[in-house]
This record gives C-alpha cells, sequence and structure tokens, in this order.
C-alpha cells in the first residue's frame, strides 16, 4: 500500500517541465512548435524538450539564445563502438543536451529493459555530464494488486544501487503507465502518495534528497497541472502529447511556476 505522508517543499527546487516529443513531429512542424514556444517565453519555471534524434541539430538551432534547454529521449549505456542503432551518451554532449530520459516504460516494455540496464543508462550519462530523468511506473494490474510501492521501489533501487552518492544528480520522474496517453491521470493524491515513497527512498541513500526534482508524468494537462505541481513532493511533469501543443504547453509550463509562489520558499530563479 502506498503511503500517503507528506514533505515539506524544499528551498531551492525550482519547477522543471519536460516535453517528451516521442515519435511525433516533422522537421518543419519541429521547427514551428520551438518558435511559438519562445514567443511564449518566459516561464519562470526551467523548460526543457526531448526530441527525436534527427531533430536534434533543428532544436540547437532553434533554441540558441533561449531560455529553453534540450534533451533527448533515450541513451546507450555503453560507450562508443561497434553498436549498430544505439546513440551514445557522449554524442548527446556533443550537442549541448543538457537532459536524457532513461527507463520510461516504453523502453522497458517494447525494448525489454532492465531495472539494471536503466540503472547503467543512467551512470554513462552522469559520466558524460547529461543529467538522466529516470521514469518508474506501475502498471493498472498492479496497482489493483496494491504493488504500486513495490513495483517503484525496486525499479528506483537499482539506479540507486549503481549510482551510489551520485544519485542525487539525477531527476526522477513517476509516470504510472495506466495514465500514459490514455487519457487517464492519478489524482493529485495519488500521484503525491507516490513520490513521497520515492523522496523517502532517495532520503535513505543521500542527504540531498530534499534538494531533488521529483516530476509526475501521465496525461499531465493545462486543466490538471495545477493541482499535481501544487503537491509538496511534485516538482515539475515530464509531459507527452500535450508537449506537442505550443499553448498547452506553455499553459502547464506556468502552472508550474503558479504552483511553485504558492509553496513558499519552492521556488529558486
Amino acid at each position: 500500500m502506498v503511503s500517503s505522508t507528506k514533505s515539506k517543499s524544499h528551498p531551492g527546487r525550482r519547477p522543471l517541465v519536460v516535453g517528451n516529443w516521442k515519435m511525433n513531429g516533422t522537421r518543419a512542424s519541429s521547427v514551428a512548435l520551438l518558435a511559438a514556444l519562445r514567443a511564449e517565453e518566459p516561464f519562470g519555471s526551467e523548460v526543457s524538450v526531448c526530441c527525436p534524434y534527427p531533430y536534434l541539430a533543428d532544436v540547437v538551432l532553434s533554441l540558441q539564445g533561449s531560455g529553453i534547454s534540450w534533451g533527448a529521449q533515450d541513451c546507450s549505456h555503453l560507450d562508443p563502438g561497434a553498436h549498430t542503432g544505439d546513440v551514445a551518451a557522449v554524442m548527446l554532449t556533443e550537442f549541448g543536451c543538457r537532459y536524457v530520459i532513461v527507463g520510461h516504460s516504453e523502453r522497458r516494455v517494447h525494448h525489454a529493459e532492465s531495472d539494471q540496464r536503466v540503472a547503467d543508462k543512467a551512470r554513462m550519462a552522469l559520466a558524460h555530464g547529461l543529467t538522466p530523468i529516470v521514469c518508474v511506473g506501475e502498471t493498472l494490474d498492479e496497482r489493483v494488486a496494491m504493488l504500486t510501492e513495490s513495483i517503484v521501489k525496486r525499479q528506483l533501487s537499482a539506479v540507486v544501487h549503481t549510482l551510489g552518492h551520485c544519485v542525487s544528480q539525477i531527476v526522477v520522474a513517476y509516470e504510472p503507465i495506466w495514465a500514459i496517453g490514455s487519457g487517464l491521470t492519478a489524482t493529485p493524491e495519488q500521484a503525491q502518495a507516490v513520490h513521497s515513497v520515492l523522496r523517502a527512498q532517495l532520503a535513505a541513500a543521500s542527504t540531498l534528497a530534499g534538494e531533488m526534482r521529483l516530476l509526475y508524468g501521465g496525461s499531465v494537462t493545462a486543466a490538471n497541472a495545477h493541482a499535481l505541481f501544487a503537491q509538496p513532493d511534485i516538482d515539475g511533469g515530464l509531459v507527452g502529447g500535450a508537449s506537442l501543443k505550443a499553448n498547452e504547453f506553455s499553459a502547464i509550463c506556468r502552472a508550474a511556476t503558479g504552483a511553485a509562489l504558492e509553496s513558499p520558499g519552492k521556488l529558486k530563479t
């Protein structure tokens, strides 16, 4: 059973909203989307977009001089070499990437990525100056069976053990699989309960757990973003489909800032 214990917001946890474009877009639509986002700046919260590999060069050019950072949706756990189809973390660093998503449920399911493989990717990302956004989450059957806490703790445990004291340098994203792209979303209370569990687990591994940012993902929209981000352990979102719509994504980014401003000491610029 997931605990509902809440923790106090920590000064210095600036909200972070990351757009995960997944395998969507064209060169033209991507450039147009970024132009529309730039027209909405500044957001107050930190904003980043994680695009498909082929569009990375266009994203870099489109966001020059912007306050929006960029990242990738995955990286290899291996060093450069004879690994056809893989992309090394050092290659992403060369493009100025700040973030890289690892362990997204779509990778875990469709590419059979184990908890340890995800942890190894996180380690490789950190080794090359990237901030890994480590995803964890349970299926609907696992939630119904009251296994949510054990599932997310198991997934995060591999990362904690692999990274050691460096775990404080990652971002964690809780994405309930049953809510991704489904139109369903965890209630703010359900999401907070899991985030509280994750922060407690991190606190057992690092004295800096209170400064780490935990994101929620799973059908985040402009309509539900504020209520989710107002929770004490939710520091922003990993946004899928809504990140492909400039107006919607901009509203989500502003919701993160607004929620933080209502929590004294949580927003740090």
